[in-house]
């Protein structure tokens, strides 16, 4: 068992070697990427307030274009166990009656599970808001190089469930998700690649004391325990590292083990999380050689951004000193001097030569003539290079929408490498949240929908605890004109005979028909009616 101090001296080794990545180091280098992707392009430039600082933020074009294609398609997950033959159908309704199974066939039975499983992602995908999830793991990835997804046992979830028939013991807990900023995970050996390879991982975070101690006396610390808490602490805040690392048996197998300490007492003692993975699913946009910490484009960038926006700020002033140049003053022949007022009337004294001589403008210097087009093509080189050209983007034209479709899908191509990365990491999550399941679940029902109905179905995690789940993602349609393409089939289908006005209904793209529930009805009814004649 280490001592929190011992923790600690492993969190500064990691804090270390984070701050020797790349030429300024990994903290510093995100903060500089934050800034460029929101916009404050000029900080710490010093060109002063006088005159307009032009931002033209292609960084930001580039990642909101990118991170929109890698969500654009919808997920699914199918889960399996392996070992275990794949039946090929959908066996829930045959296994599952009377809140019951009503089968002996062990394989079966598991083909029903993980069927079950694979409803049952979509629903706790909802209620964890995966998809917001998503977009914040991506964003930090786009920006730092790497996004993190914690999933973690809340037990103070309620989910509506009892453990006996009278309702009077409430079933609470369930799985809660998180992300994490880079800065805050530490990986025991950062040269493996593999999160689920590595020794152990620490977590670091900044939490109010008052909150640490009350979870500290939860877990049955004593009086001096939380007395060295509150002095460690400071202006009411302290750091809390949660390290998470496997512990062998004898037969070679592990279970990730956890502990939660401050630098000087702990706040949880090491306890059994059960798991078999551990439960960080972690995304990289670039892949750095060795490292497990990924690569910012961004990074790279941040010249040409700087390149873009001096040359434009150059071209406004240039505008700028055209429309209202300088001017020199003769100060014996205008002694009260002038403003840049319209129509203003200035006395001027002397002879004629003297009024000639009183004031004179300054012409600037003439821009090159292929300044302007020397802008845009550095603009323009920047997108297409990073991925992001007209096509993708949608500033180019086609005669139709087949021909754009075509075109767009050859745009994105480059970046079927990335959406390949970010699926890994959609299936990491979705095993993590198995093991979850099987490792605290329990005796519960879980909540299924699929056909249309909301069902409950009895859930017995020591059944299939032993189980090796395996997951696979599905990708869904995601193009401009998916649903345009999907409306145009099911009217083939329909027309051909091969569907019915009810299956052509059900199957429209929500929003595609107003009411399309009172439709449905009215033709169910015209159908009744028809079978009494």
């Amino acid at each position: 068992m280490q001592t929190p101090l011992e923790i600690f001296e492993e969190y500064r080794s990691a804090v270390d070697f984070k701050a020797s990545l790349g030429k300024r180091g990994m903290y510093e280098q995100n903060r500089i990427n934050e800034r460029f992707f929101i916009g404050d392009q000029w900080y710490g430039a010093k060109c002063g307030n006088d005159r307009p600082l032009v931002r033209h933020n292609v960084i930001k074009r580039i990642g909101d274009y990118k991170m929109s294609q890698i969500l654009s398609s919808p997920l699914s997950v199918t889960f399996s166990a392996e070992g275990v033959p794949d039946l090929g159908e959908r066996s829930i309704r045959r296994i599952f009656k009377d809140g019951g199974f009503s089968s002996e066939n062990r394989t079966e039975e598991i083909n029903a599970v993980m069927e079950a499983l694979s409803d049952y992602y979509g629903v706790t995908a909802e209620r964890v808001n995966l998809t917001v999830l998503y977009e914040k793991a991506l964003r930090n990835a786009y920006i730092t190089g790497t996004g993190v997804i914690y999933t973690y046992w809340n037990g103070n979830i309620k989910t509506g469930l009892y453990a006996d028939k009278a309702r009077k013991v409430p079933i609470t807990g369930d799985i809660a998700c998180e992300v994490l900023n880079i800065e805050n995970v530490f990986f025991g050996d950062p040269y493996i690649s593999d999160v689920q390879s590595q020794p152990y991982i620490i977590i670091s975070s900044c939490r109010e004391t008052d909150e640490v101690i009350r979870e500290a006396r939860r877990a049955g610390a004593d009086g001096i325990t939380l007395n060295a808490i509150n002095d460690a602490s400071s202006d009411g805040k302290i750091t809390v590292l949660t390290k998470l690392y496997k512990e062998y048996n004898a037969d070679g197998g592990y279970t990730i083990k956890s502990v939660k300490v401050v630098e000087n007492a702990v706040v949880r003692p090491e306890f059994d999380t059960g798991l078999t993975l551990y439960p960080l699913a972690v995304f990289s946009w670039e892949k750095r050689g060795g490292l497990i910490y990924g690569e910012s484009e961004i990074t790279y960038l941040i010249p040409n951004q700087i390149a873009i926006n001096r040359m434009i700020t150059a071209k406004v002033w240039a505008a700028m000193t055209t429309g209202m140049p300088m001017m020199v003053i003769n100060g014996d022949t205008v002694p009260d001097g002038i403003t840049n007022e319209p129509g203003q009337i200035i006395k001027v004294y002397g002879s004629n030569e003297d009024v000639a001589g009183a004031v004179k403008y300054i012409a600037p210097p003439d821009f090159a003539a292929n300044f302007d087009s020397s802008v845009e093509a550095l603009i323009n080189n920047t997108l297409t290079q990073s991925g992001a050209n007209e096509v993708a983007l949608g500033d180019s034209r086609a005669d139709n929408a087949a021909a754009l479709s075509q075109m767009r899908n050859a745009a994105v191509m480059p970046l079927q490498i990335i959406k390949n990365r970010f699926y890994s990491f959609a299936e990491e999550l979705s095993r993590i949240w198995a093991d979850f399941w099987l490792a605290c679940y329990g005796q519960r029902e879980i909540k299924l929908k699929y056909g249309g109905e909301t069902r409950y179905i009895p859930f017995d995690a020591e059944r299939y605890r032993g189980l090796i789940i395996n997951a696979e993602i599905k990708v869904g349609a995601g193009t401009v004109y998916s649903e345009r393409e999907c409306v145009n089939t099911l009217l083939t289908l329909y027309e051909k005979g091969i569907i019915d006005r009810a299956q052509f209904l059900k199957r429209l793209p929500d929003g595609i028909v107003p009411d399309k529930n009172g439709l449905l009805a009215d033709d169910s009814k015209e159908e009744n009616s028809d079978e009494r004649i």
